[in-house]
């Protein structure tokens, strides 16, 4: 098993590039508790440090992020890494969607769940031509991406994907729109970092107003408390623990 869920490691000509790599290529880089406060933490700190750019991408060649740990919310594992209470710990898709920086998404194999709600909320996706998606959350009685998927594929492409919650390949992710590139995998991450590096060397100021005003005119803060609203009222419902409990049956062999 890795000890650091997540790697840092600074790149480009001005060391002002931040890559951060998902660290549990065991667990097709499976956001448990330590992972996602982690992934929050860098997020969070990079502006401070100097960061102008981040990209996000995930360890090994199979997965990016295939969604939630399913043995740490099933309770057959437990988290053995030392961190602050449940209250006080950050999260990774709310510090991406917060962090004024520029964000790239190099999703470079399985993005489920979770996974794909981490990439939704980055500003840019690029994905490997392997690269597949999957928004399971009606399977298990959750809405996920609901409030953010519809400003990149359109209502009607978002409500088919989250309604069915079927595996789409990268193809079907670009023609509508959620990943603006297809690269072959060893080609994926220098695409990404030689984008962050021209969008490093552009006025940092100019850049994240520039987000900040594209957030302003296509995100909904009133949809996305809804949705976390929903969540609230859903999560630990006799149907949402039977429709849990069948979907990681094959996982956690329970």
């Amino acid at each position: 098993m890795t000890e650091t869920p997540v790697l840092a490691e600074r790149r480009g000509e001005r060391r002002d590039v931040l890559l951060l790599t998902l660290n549990r290529p065991e667990r097709h880089n499976a956001m448990n508790a330590a992972l996602n406060h982690v992934l929050g933490e860098a997020v969070r700190g990079a502006e401070a440090e100097g960061v102008n750019v981040i990209v996000l991408t995930g360890a090994g060649e199979k997965a990016f992020c295939a969604g939630g740990d399913m043995l740490e919310m099933s309770g057959v594992e437990q988290n053995a890494v030392p961190l602050p209470p449940p209250g006080e710990r950050l999260g990774g898709s709310e510090e991406l969607s917060k962090t004024p920086l520029p964000v790239i998404a190099a999703i470079n194999g399985y993005c489920y769940g979770g996974g794909a709600r981490l990439a939704i909320a980055c500003d840019i996706r690029l994905a490997s031509e392997t690269a597949t998606f999957r928004l399971p959350g009606a399977e298990y009685g959750l809405v996920v991406a609901a409030a953010t998927l519809p400003r990149l594929v359109g209502a009607s492409k978002a409500k088919e994907w989250i309604y069915t919650a079927r595996k789409f390949d990268a193809r079907e992710a670009l023609d509508a729109g959620l990943v603006s590139s297809l690269h072959a995998p060893e080609e994926l991450l220098p695409a990404a970092l030689e984008m962050a590096e021209v969008i490093a060397g552009q006025s940092a100021s100019a850049v994240r107003e520039s987000k900040r005003v594209i957030d302003l005119a296509t995100l909904s803060e009133e949809a996305s408390a809804a949705e976390a609203a929903v969540n609230r009222e859903l999560r630990g419902s006799p149907e949402q623990t039977e429709r849990f409990r069948q979907a990681t049956k094959d996982v956690t062999g329970r």
